[in-house]
C-alpha cells in the first residue's frame, strides 16, 4: 500500500490542492484511495465533504495530528496532506509511514531558503533508500527569473522536478465543489493535465 505525503514547513504553498489532486488521479485509477489530514486547519478533510455522492470515492483517514498512525487495512492508496512547521518527532513519524514524498514550492527567494533544511533532510532520507522525494513548482509561470531561480535551486538538491503548475482559477473552483482535475471532463482542464503528466508518471512508479 503505497503512502504518499505532501509535506513542507512553510504553510500556503499548495500542499493540499496537491493532495487532493492526487487522490483525484488514484481513485480516477479506480484505486481504493484515502486522503488523510494532519493539518490543525483541516483543509483536506473540509474538501471531502464538500465532494459530490457521484464523483469516485476517497475515504477519510482519520488523522490525530498529535500522534500519526498507520492507516487502515483494505486500502490501496494513501495521500497525507501535512501542516506547515512540520519537524522534529511528528517529521520523523511522517517519514517512517511515507513511501514517496512531494515537496511543493513556490518561485521566491522566501519559500526557497524556508525549505532548505526540510529538503536536505528528505535527500538524507532518499539517499538511504527509504522513500523516494520528488518536487512541483507551485503557481509558476515558466517565463519569468523567479521560475529559473527556482529551477537552479532544485537542480542544485539533486532531487527531481515532476513538473510545474501554473497559477489558475481552475484549483479554487474545483475545490469549492469537492473536485478535482481528474473529475472532468478533460476538455475542460486540458492544460492543467498536460502539466500533471510528470506528476502521474511518478506516482505510478513502483516505489
Amino acid at each position: 500500500m503505497p503512502v504518499l505525503v505532501i509535506a513542507n514547513p512553510k504553510g500556503g504553498v499548495g500542499k493540499t490542492t496537491l493532495a487532493t489532486n492526487a487522490a483525484g488521479y488514484f481513485a480516477r485509477q479506480g484505486h481504493a484511495v484515502m486522503l488523510g489530514d494532519a493539518d490543525r486547519q483541516q483543509s483536506s478533510r473540509l474538501w471531502l465533504g464538500l465532494r459530490p455522492p457521484a464523483a469516485r470515492p476517497i475515504a477519510t483517514w482519520d488523522v490525530n495530528a498529535d500522534m500519526i498512525v498507520k492507516p487502515p487495512k483494505g486500502t490501496t492508496h494513501v495521500v497525507l496532506d501535512t501542516p506547515g512547521g512540520l519537524h522534529g518527532w511528528r517529521f520523523n513519524d511522517v517519514i517512517k509511514l511515507a513511501d514517496k514524498v512531494i515537496v511543493p514550492l513556490q518561485p521566491s527567494v522566501f519559500d526557497i531558503f524556508a525549505t532548505r533544511n526540510f529538503l536536505d533532510q528528505l535527500a538524507e532520507h532518499r539517499r538511504a533508500g527509504k522513500i523516494q522525494v520528488g518536487i512541483v513548482g507551485m503557481r509558476v509561470d515558466s517565463r519569468t527569473i523567479a521560475a529559473d531561480k527556482l529551477r537552479s535551486f532544485v537542480d542544485s538538491l539533486g532531487l527531481p522536478v515532476l513538473g510545474y503548475l501554473r497559477d489558475t482559477q481552475n484549483y479554487i473552483h474545483l475545490a469549492a465543489r469537492g473536485l478535482t482535475l481528474f473529475d472532468v471532463a478533460p476538455a475542460r482542464v486540458e492544460k492543467d493535465l498536460e502539466q500533471w503528466q510528470g506528476i502521474c508518471r511518478w506516482l505510478d512508479m513502483p516505489s
